[in-house]
Parts: structure tokens; sequence; C-alpha cells
């Protein structure tokens, strides 16, 4: 396949769009098609994601744990239209702070990308610290410590051998992901079948009307959103991307509607099968292995170390590598447009991957893990979830006002529904999440958000103003949302 860069007549979206448009250089190398996408999305999701986190969103919504779920599920379907339209008119890395900068304005899209930093440069070292203690569970020998050293060691290499590699290492962590999945769900149905329930019929398990409320809903969905996040991560990969750019939204969505469809089926049979329910419902702890114990109370204990290993090896290997990828993708996107450190746009000509950014997510992985191991506060590393859930919100916030800013203020787009109406109901169920999370999220994200804002006053005080390369071209929509230079 001929290099991007060798035609720099204008091209459409609609196809793997020259970079050289929006100013930039192909170093990425595009090697990756739809199936490979969509097994990415899938894989930073975790189709197993819900082992992990069942007994927080079980007590956060009242036992309504596959409707908390099924809410999630919706709310992101309409950020992934946003997502859609967005990456056909800027199809390239960066993601969230790319769509921002050039459908907004430059300093909005530095604060955007400020937030989404806070979910992906802390959301590697939450996926390698709850996987080594998961581990350091099942074999005791091996210190969490390590576990987490080798976790990011693997990632790294892994990382560093270029993109196809990842793909097809997380290709085959999907496969086993789906097997244990649909062994778990074979021996749930065997077991609810033979009456060994916790007494939760099939009904409240889905809805019970004397908890439900909507504040309650969404209170565990600013906490299930945590299985959901990475199916953004496509985005990142515009660059490595071969087909045409709509397929990036294409796989974005299906990668969402699967593993939202599997969270839900999981989650309502776990819940049917869950020990003591009640206490949990009453406040009791979480131990964080809820799920596992429900898969033990229904076919013993080696369903137990299963689901167990299961969770740890998903988290720490096949979810926190993708992690690390998008993540220095997102530091690559921003530095080559001069909004970080200039060396984390280093690309690697071998190997094709931004190979400083790759090893500095790894480093802050490794600190911020070994800190969260040595410290060993189970409310810690809660509430970092909750954090990378609310830099993950707000960024899908500012992707929602994109769409619209872009497609209908600045180019007269008369798409009602995918530019104004979609946007507009992601965005009130987006604000309402994030009403309803916890005070320490709204306050250190605030706190984190309003920085990146300072950040840009200082900037824009001080005559530097953040700008992007080719922002001095004007570009305009046609009516098939293909992207062509203005005349």
């Amino acid at each position: 396949m001929a290099s991007p860069q060798a035609d720099s007549r204008p091209q459409p979206a609609e196809g793997p769009a020259s970079l050289e448009n929006f100013g930039y250089r192909q170093e990425l190398r595009r090697e990756l098609r739809f199936m490979d996408m969509l097994a990415y999305g899938l894989v930073f999701m975790v189709p197993i994601a819900p082992f992990a986190i069942f007994g927080s969103v079980f007590q956060v919504s009242g036992g309504m744990v596959a409707l908390t779920y099924l809410v999630a599920l919706v709310a992101m379907l309409f950020t992934a239209n946003s997502y859609a339209q967005m990456v056909k008119a800027f199809p390239m890395a960066g993601s969230v702070y790319n769509y921002a900068s050039r459908g907004i304005a430059p300093p909005v899209g530095f604060v955007a990308g400020w937030a989404i930093l806070l979910d992906y440069i802390l959301v590697p070292s939450l996926l390698y610290v709850v996987a080594a203690f998961s581990m350091n569970a099942i074999v005791t020998a091996i210190p969490t410590a390590v576990w987490l050293v080798l976790f990011v060691l693997v990632n790294t290499v892994v990382n560093y051998l270029g993109i196809k590699i990842t793909a097809t290492v997380t290709r085959w962590f999907l496969i086993a992901q789906l097997i244990v999945l649909a062994l778990v769900v074979v021996v749930f149905l065997i077991a609810l079948g033979q009456g060994k329930g916790n007494g939760l019929s099939a009904g409240t398990a889905l809805f019970n009307g004397d908890l439900f409320g909507w504040s309650l809903i969404f209170a565990a969905v600013g906490v299930a959103m945590l299985s959901f996040l990475g199916f953004d991560g496509i985005s990142m990969l515009a660059e490595e991307n071969r087909e045409e750019a709509s397929k990036i939204g294409r796989a974005m969505a299906g990668a969402l509607i699967v593993a939202g469809v599997l969270f839900v089926l999981q989650t309502w049979l776990g819940s049917m099968l869950v020990p003591n329910p009640d206490a949990l419902l009453n406040g009791g702890p979480v131990a964080g292995d809820e799920f596992a114990a429900a898969a033990e109370s229904a076919s013993g204990h080696w369903m137990y170390v299963l689901t167990s290993l299961a969770t740890a090896l998903a988290w720490g290997i096949a979810n926190a590598m993708v992690a690390q990828g998008a993540t220095s993708r997102l530091l690559f996107a921003m530095a080559r447009d001069k909004q970080l450190p200039s060396f984390l746009a280093k690309v690697s000509p071998k190997h094709a991957v931004p190979t400083n950014a790759v090893f500095l997510v790894a480093g802050l992985s490794l600190v911020l893990g070994l800190t969260l191991w040595f410290t060993r506060e189970a409310d810690a590393i809660a509430d970092l979830g909750r954090l990378v859930n609310f830099g993950a919100l707000v960024a899908f916030i500012v992707l929602h006002v994109t769409v619209f800013w872009w497609y209908v203020v600045r180019n007269g787009s008369r798409d009602w529904v995918r530019h104004a109406i979609l946007p507009a109901l992601g965005l009130g169920m987006l604000v309402f999440v994030v009403i309803n999370q916890k005070i320490f999220a709204q306050l250190i994200g605030g706190i984190w958000v309003l920085l990146g804002i300072a950040v840009v006053a200082f900037l824009v005080a001080t005559k530097r103003t953040p700008m992007l390369s080719g922002m001095s071209e004007e570009t305009t929509v046609d009516p098939d949302d293909n992207l062509t230079p203005a005349p």
C-alpha cells in the first residue's frame, strides 16, 4: 500500500485520509482493519469487566446491576454517535482533544485533552494494581509488587513492538475471555435451574420497584461506566486505520453493543447467585470478589479460581496493554502540536510507535501502581476509579458540544438527528451522571479541569494561545459528511 504522504492532494475523510491535509506527516503505520479495531475496543472494555466491580455496582444500584449497565449502554451509544461524526471530519489520533481543537477552538481542545488525560493516565495504574492484588490472592508466593512490575514489563514490550503485534495479542486474549464468559453463563444457568439462587427473582434482579430511583441508578452508572471506558480508545487508532474513516465509528458502536449485551447478561445472572445480597444492600463492606463468590456458589471453588484468574489477566495484561497504547497515542498527538513536551512526539522508525510516550506511560503506571500497593488503601483504589470516570465523562460532554458546534453552527448541517438531537440526549445523560457522582470525584476532578482552564488562560494572556498544525486552512462539510478544503 502506498504511503498516504505520497499524495498531497486533498482526500475525503471517507478513506485513510492524508494527514498532510491537516499539516501532519504520516508516521504511524496503517495496518489495522475493522475487525482489528473491533477486537481492540472489546479488549479495552474487557467482556468480563463487571467481574471486578460487580459488588460495588450491586451495592450502589440497590441490586439492579443489569439495569445499571443497560442505562450506561444507552448513554455510551449516544457518545459513540458523536465520536463517529467527528472521526469522519478529523480522522487522526488525539480523539476528543483533536475534535474539540478543530471543531470549536484549540483552547477548548486543550481543556478536553487535559480532562481525558485524567482518564488515560490513571487507568493503566488502576488496572495494574487491581490485577496484581488479584494474582497475589491466587498465587501468594509471588508478592503483589512483583506481579505489578511483570504486568508493566510485558505490556510495554508488546506495545513497543508495534500496533500489529498488540492487535494480535489482544485478539487472543479476547477469545480466551469470551470462552470463560460462555462457561460462566452456562454454569450460572444450570445453577439457577437447580434452584441454587439467593432468593432474588429474575424480575427483581433487573428492576426493584421498592428501591428504584433515577438518582440511584445514575449514581451506579457513574461506577459501572468504568467497564465501558475503552471503546473511545478505538478513535486513537485513526492514523493506523487502513480502511474508510467510517469504519472507526462502526467499530466503536459494534464494540459497545457486544460488550453491553454481555455486561447485562452476566450481571443479571450473577445478581441472582451472589451470596448474602442483603448484606451488600444494607451497606456491608465490598470485598471485590462478589462475582467470584457467586460463581463459587454456582459450581464450587474451581469457578471462584477461574473467574478470579480471568479477571486478573484480563485487567493486568489485555486491558492494561491497550490502555497503555491508547494513552501513548494521546500524548503523541498533543506533543506534536506542542501542547506537551516535544520528546513525546518521537516515533520509532522501525516499529512505527510513539516510543517515548509508551515508556512514559509505563513509568507513570509503575510509580502510581506501587504507591497504591504500598498504601494498601481500598478506598484510594476506589477513588482512583471514580477519578478515571470523571475525566472521561467531562471529555465526552465536550465531545457532544463539539458535534453540534462543528456541524450545525459552523457548517450549517440540517441533519438534526445525528448532529443535534442525539448529542443533546447524550450530553444530558452524562451531566446527570456527573451530578450524581461522589463528592470526592467532583472535587478532585473539578480541580483538575480548572487547572487545565487556568493553564489555557495563562497561555492566552501571554499571547501563546494553543494552535494545531494546519489550523489556518478552513474546512467545510459537504452533505455526505466528507471533509473537503474550502474553496
